[in-house]
């Protein structure tokens, strides 16, 4: 299935059912009067967050969504039926912004949730609404109020909890293939992954979700390489793992970059924790391997760690800090909700 993150579609809920002029006929009736029904009410357009879906690729193809118009009123005061609404439905992590791509009209990051988008119209009332005792035979009825419509942007951000950033060849995805049953493409060349890889990764018995985003390169904010755009799917991250090619020529440097890029991107990922590894240290020489290490430390300015995904080098020592500090990010989150719970709680 093709990874589909971004799509701009158009929802317009449905027009109100109109009302109806009708009087009641009957044999032997000699006053019938009015008896028109009022229309039925538009159907309305809803964002629905649902399980089993990892990509927005089911509005790659299509991308007009039009709920259904209400059912005109009827004699004997039948009121109309209301249109069906039409559901968009979204995987865990969907934002759903304005048509200028900045307005944020909803953060959908929990299964259930729901927004409507457009709201239909409402049915017109038939001319039994207008009765009064100066007017007994009103032959006026109202006609449905039209739906709304609007362009929004579906924008996927994966829920992760620990995010691999790092320049292309750093080994971001042979680390994640080493460390949870996710398969994504390797080969010794830049730009293999070209979309976002999730893996549940397993330690001491527990469990937490990585994310694998397409390589920086310097410039990536201005569109050089792939871009920056990946990046979003690591701003929900508690904690990022920047890993340093050990083979480049200076680590320092790589680091630099790397950190200049997600400055420049903004999303609060300068401000994350981070933990810093030169990867692919099984094929460095002493010597090589020492120097980088001094380099990487002066840039980071933090002793990294130093591991191999092939040997397993300091693997585990790495899975268990990135679980040591999720840990701490959601015990601080727990915490910092508790006071909210309680004000929603108290009743006066």
């Amino acid at each position: 299935m093709k990874f589909l993150d971004q799509a701009k579609v158009y929802v317009r809920s449905g027009d109100g059912g109109a009302g109806c002029v009708s009087f009641r006929r009957e044999k032997f009736i000699e006053f019938g009067g009015p008896d028109g029904g009022d229309g039925g009410r538009g159907g309305d357009v809803v964002v629905e967050c649902v399980q089993g879906l990892n990509t927005l690729i089911d509005y790659r193809f299509k991308q007009h969504f039009k709920a259904k118009t209400g059912v005109h009123g009827m004699g004997k005061n039948r009121t109309g039926a209301n249109g069906g609404d039409t559901v968009l439905k979204v995987p865990v992590g969907t934002q759903v912004l304005d048509e200028d791509e900045e307005t944020l009209l909803a953060d959908l990051t929990e299964v259930g949730q729901r927004i409507v988008l457009c709201r239909g119209g409402n049915g017109g009332f038939g001319n039994a609404y207008f009765k009064t005792a100066t007017n007994q035979a009103p032959r006026r009825a109202n006609p449905g109020q039209e739906g709304e419509e609007r362009w929004v942007w579906l924008r996927l951000k994966l829920i992760a909890d620990a995010g691999l950033v790092g320049l292309p060849n750093a080994g971001k995805s042979t680390f994640l293939a080493a460390v949870s049953a996710a398969r994504p493409k390797i080969a010794d060349y830049p730009f293999t992954t070209l979309h976002p890889n999730l893996g549940v990764v397993g330690v001491d018995g527990r469990e937490f979700v990585m994310a694998d985003i397409p390589g920086l390169i310097e410039g990536a904010h201005e569109g050089v390489g792939l871009g920056d755009r990946f990046l979003g799917h690591v701003e929900r991250c508690r904690v990022l793992l920047h890993l340093v090619d050990g083979t480049c020529e200076h680590a320092g440097q790589a680091y630099k970059v790397v950190r200049g890029e997600l400055e420049a991107y903004g999303g609060g990922l300068t401000d994350k924790p981070e933990i810093v590894a030169l990867s692919k240290a099984d094929s460095l020489s002493p010597e090589l391997r020492k120097e980088q290490l001094a380099r990487l430390k002066r840039a980071a300015k933090r002793t990294p760690i130093a591991l191999s995904s092939q040997s397993g080098e300091a693997v585990e020592a790495t899975l268990r800090q990135l679980l040591a500090v999720i840990d701490e990010a959601k015990a601080q989150e727990e915490a910092e909700a508790m006071p909210k719970l309680k004000q929603e709680s108290w009743r006066p």
